[in-house]
């Protein structure tokens, strides 16, 4: 395996790592003050294109195309409570 996918890897997984405590933040407080569904969705983008990307690549995709749809799925599961949780703010 090159270190390339190796870095590409690890990044994900620090990526992926992460959003998990935003939706925890989420999901123990009810509110979403601070959160861009914006910003959440130019992510999600990204991880779409960086699917396509797998999709389109000679050789065909590898095992890191799981790991964008790991981050596209969880950024989309904060992205629905934000919208869950956009009115309760609003109050």
């Amino acid at each position: 395996m090159s270190p390339h996918a190796i870095f590409e890897a690890l990044m994900l997984l620090s990526f992926a790592a992460s959003w998990p405590f935003s939706i925890a933040k989420t999901l123990r407080t009810h509110t979403v003050a601070g959160k861009s569904p914006l910003f959440m969705s130019i992510i999600e983008a990204g991880y779409v294109f960086g699917i396509l990307f797998k999709l389109t690549s000679p050789g065909g995709p590898d095992w890191r195309i799981f790991l964008y749809i790991l981050n596209l799925l969880i950024i989309g599961f904060d992205l629905a409570l934000y919208w869950r949780y956009r009115d309760t703010d609003r109050r």
